[in-house]
């Protein structure tokens, strides 16, 4: 499913806005309908129309020392503030971005993160083709069809390559992804599986050679959750086969799935697509934050139903404290982590366990 949430901190937001609101007009946000194609490369860039959107990649690197986890992630919003303003520096859209490396040495995330209003050369992004900059950060899609992501900071830098090794899967149907009980409750969505990387990663001042697979998600919309939703689980699984795996459950603050999907897609290209019925996650194992008393399920069972029964995967997480704390930014707390388990490495991500998820 992914990603709202960083981009819409209220007080990021509020530091970006920087002209009076006179004469105010609200924002008229564009509404995710079904039966609207998927057009490339066009889908690959910006939608400013919508409220919302994410570029998210994350993935598994074998360096050296063994595997590591990361996580490069640009957003777009288009904030509720005065669309009349003539200002420069009104913040029509904002751009934001976190990156993250799960390293089993450290024990810990090291994360950066970058944010600031689209223009004056610093932060924009195309709206033909998949082209994001935001300062020193980058993720870019060449003439050759690869995606080129530059991120990091003091503690550790991010600089790879990613070469897409199969057609984009086209979420829900045909690209319309509902995330609730009611229609407009849904994005636009499709994801790059079975990535293949190469690049570098520094880290403890020594850069060192990784290479592993990747998974990128692109989804845009203006009403993702149902009200009484507090979070949700998703995985992205790249699968030993050559299979990719996502599903994803909404949550209500019983922890009850709300509504739940996804869809699973052999290597040969066959493709099923999950009912929420479809869907279960369970809890095999919780850690609970020292630095947060957060309590996230880290350890998952998930099992989905195939045209020829179910299918079931027991996910554990490369470490336990992949906690990303994104307060700083205005963003909120939550867990997201590389796991692995039957044939499957891939990224878990949990919202909500901290407080609700308010988008």
């Amino acid at each position: 499913m992914r990603r709202i949430f960083q981009a819409l901190g209220a007080a990021a937001l509020l530091l970006l806005t920087a002209a009076a609101d006179t004469g105010r007009i609200a924002p008229d946000y564009a509404v995710v309908k079904p039966g609207v194609a998927i057009a490339f490369p066009a889908d690959h860039g910006a939608h400013p129309a919508f409220r919302t959107e994410w570029w998210y990649v994350t993935g598994w690197l074998d360096s050296p020392e063994g595997p590591l986890g990361f996580q490069m992630t640009f957003f777009r919003t288009r904030p509720d503030v005065d669309q009349a303003n003539p200002s420069a520096f009104a913040a029509r859209q904002v751009l934001f971005a976190h990156a993250a490396l799960s390293d089993p040495a450290v024990g810990r995330l090291l994360h950066d993160q970058r944010v600031a209003r689209e223009g004056f050369g610093l932060a924009q992004a195309s709206t033909t083709d998949g082209d994001i900059v935001l300062d020193d950060w980058s993720l870019r899609r060449g003439a050759d069809n690869r995606w080129r992501g530059k991120a990091g900071g003091k503690d550790f830098a991010l600089d790879l390559t990613f070469t897409p090794g199969q057609p984009p899967l086209l979420q829900g149907q045909g690209g319309y992804s509902r995330k609730g009980p009611q229609a407009g409750q849904a994005s636009h969505y499709y994801s790059l599986p079975q990535m293949a990387v190469s690049g570098s990663v520094r880290r403890g001042g020594r850069t060192v050679k990784v290479s592993g697979q990747a998974w990128l998600d692109r989804e845009w919309s203006s009403t993702l959750l149902d009200p009484r939703a507090v979070g949700w689980d998703w995985v992205g699984l790249n699968l030993t086969d050559g299979g990719a795996l996502m599903a994803f459950q909404v949550r209500d603050a019983a922890g009850r799935p709300l509504w739940a999907g996804g869809s699973l897609r052999t290597a040969e290209g066959a493709r099923t697509v999950f009912a929420p019925g479809d869907v279960a996650f369970t809890t095999r194992r919780s850690w609970r934050s020292p630095r947060t008393g957060a309590v996230y399920p880290v350890e998952r069972g998930l099992a989905v139903q195939l045209p020829g029964g179910p299918r079931a995967f027991v996910l554990k997480p490369l470490f336990d404290d992949q906690e990303l704390d994104s307060r700083a930014g205005g963003g909120p707390v939550y867990w997201e982590g590389a796991v692995s388990g039957d044939g499957a490495r891939g990224y878990l991500e949990l919202t909500g366990y901290f407080e609700k998820l308010t988008l």
